[in-house]
């Protein structure tokens, strides 16, 4: 019985060790330039403006939550949506109910202005 396992604890063992293997090879192999560029605190070649403790307008948090809310409605709905046939009419009836739960937000967000960008 355990002998099944053999490949998947061969794999995980030299997935592991090539990991260590190149995180090494990284260090001792690679480059050591340093510029006062790349001691800043971005590298990425704009130079920081303004405080770090600054604070975001609320508009940046709804749509961050709008991504997340109608990202994690397409993971619900592709699984049910591959089912559809198999499922039946109560998953139906739940999957309605889902979306006009998920439309009364989208709707809420809309009358609110949170897809105001100005």
């Amino acid at each position: 019985m355990l002998i099944e396992y053999v490949p998947l604890i061969l794999m995980v063992i030299v997935g592991f060790v090539l990991a260590v293997v190149f995180l090494f090879a990284a260090e001792w192999l690679g480059a050591r330039r340093t510029t006062r560029e790349k001691q800043t605190t971005y590298e990425s070649g704009m130079i920081p403006v303004g405080n770090a403790r600054q604070r975001f307008s609320v508009k940046f948090y709804m749509v961050a939550v709008s991504f997340i809310v109608f990202d994690i409605e397409v993971v619900f709905l592709y699984p049910w949506a591959t089912q559809l046939t198999t499922l039946g009419l109560t998953a139906f009836i739940a999957v309605i109910i889902f979306i006009v739960i998920l439309f009364a937000g989208y709707f809420y967000e809309l009358v609110k202005g949170g897809f105001n960008w100005d």
